[in-house]
Formats: structure tokens, sequence, C-alpha cells
């Protein structure tokens, strides 16, 4: 992370639901941001994050499904596409301890924030991301985010779901919490309404038809969807 931050700027920013036991008791996991975050102080969240720089230099050992990315980039710069995936890997891992990869050995140097990910023996792997919505913080927050949330089934995990001792301290209380629940944590609002279109879906394993788009710009708000076009030779 840079230590200066222009607190104007918009920042692309990734956020990971991680899906438990969707057929039989959903449950999501879910963090407790410190009493002295900038962002959210004291908010259950789920893990995530702003875009690194060194994320786009990052290479996904598999990359985004495709219609993934191409939701990613519509109304987008599609470089960013792969730096906002391995972002969300990134954050899950930092966050939670939690792994999203596939078994290899890494070349070369190691990005400094990788090394601990790498010591595990894996490589990033944004396969399993499946985009589901997207959301601009309103203007007069203390911070501004063009966040990406992807839902992951927890299936796709190549570590254990209820081992959080590689996580750091940005989270508190991590915990699965079941959809039925969720409700009586304090959540912040954009959490909520990602929250609705969760369980609308829990049982339904597939893409969705389109992803929702909270733009808030400074002149105006505007709800729209995103549906992507894979382009084909």
């Amino acid at each position: 992370m840079t230590d200066v931050i222009d607190k104007t700027a918009i920042r692309h920013a990734a956020t990971v639901i991680v899906l438990r036991d969707r057929l039989t008791r959903p449950r999501i996991l879910m963090g407790q941001r410190g009493a002295g975050a900038a962002f959210m102080p004291n908010k259950f969240v789920f893990p995530g994050g702003a875009v690194d720089p060194a994320d786009a230099d990052v290479p996904l050992a598999e990359p985004l499904p495709a219609l993934c990315a191409a939701r990613l980039t519509e109304d987008a710069d599609a470089a960013l596409a792969p730096a906002i995936a391995v972002a969300a890997i990134r954050e899950l891992w930092e966050e939670t301890g939690q792994i999203l990869g596939v078994p290899g050995v890494w070349g070369g140097e190691v990005p400094e924030d990788w090394q601990s990910f790498a010591a595990t023996g894996h490589l990033p792997s944004a396969t399993a991301l499946q985009f589901v919505f997207r959301a601009i913080t309103p203007p007069g927050r203390p911070r501004r985010f063009d966040a990406r949330f992807f839902l992951v089934d927890a299936g796709a995990l190549v570590s254990d779901p209820d081992d959080f001792a590689a996580a750091s301290d940005e989270l508190s209380h991590l915990q699965w919490v079941d959809l039925a629940e969720v409700r009586r944590f304090d959540m912040p609002f954009i959490t909520e309404v990602v929250l609705a279109e969760i369980a609308a879906r829990a049982e339904d394993p597939a893409p969705p038809q389109s992803v929702p788009f909270f733009r808030n710009d400074d002149e105006e708000s505007l709800f729209l969807r995103l549906h992507g076009r894979v382009l084909t030779d």
C-alpha cells in the first residue's frame, strides 16, 4: 500500500463475498473494521480493499471467466480487469488467510505484498471469481472507491475455511454469518444492498443475467446494468 493517499480521488477496489453451503445453510464470510479506521469504522464488511499499482504486474495462473472479464471492462479500462482480480485475491488472503489459487512456484522476484501467499506454495487463480456488483462511493465520504464485488463459492478455496490464523489484524471477529441472520450486524448500506442480491440467488451458481452498477458521480447518481459482451474471433 502507498503511504500517501489522495483523499479526493476515486480508487479502484475489489471486494470478495465468499459463500458457503449455499444449498443447505448459506453463510458468508465477514469481519469487523476497527474503530480507528478512516473508512467505515466498526462496520461488518466483506474482505476487500483498494487496487495497488503493483497488482497490475502480478500474473494470474488462471484468468477470469470470459463473461466476468467482459462485464468488468464495460464502462472501464479493459486493462484494469486482471489487476482488479489480483487485488481481490490478495485482499482475501491478507484479511482472512484464505487462498484462491493453484499449486505452483513463482518465477522471479515475488512482490512484497505476495511473499506470504507465495510461501503457501500457490499461484493466484481468478477462475472462481464471479463479478456480481459494482458501486462507486457517493461524494462527501472520507474515502471514495469504485468497488467491484465478486462472489466466490467456498468450495473453490484451497485453504481451510475455518482457519483464519494467517489473517492480518485489519478485520476482527472473522466469522461465517448465516444469510438468515446477517441483518442483525451493523453493516454499511451498500453491503446490505449487495447482500439482498446474493440472498436472492444464493442457490443459483450461474452468473447473473446482468451486474448492478450504482454510479455515484459528483453530478448525479445512476443505477445501471452491466451486461458485458464476450468478443469472439
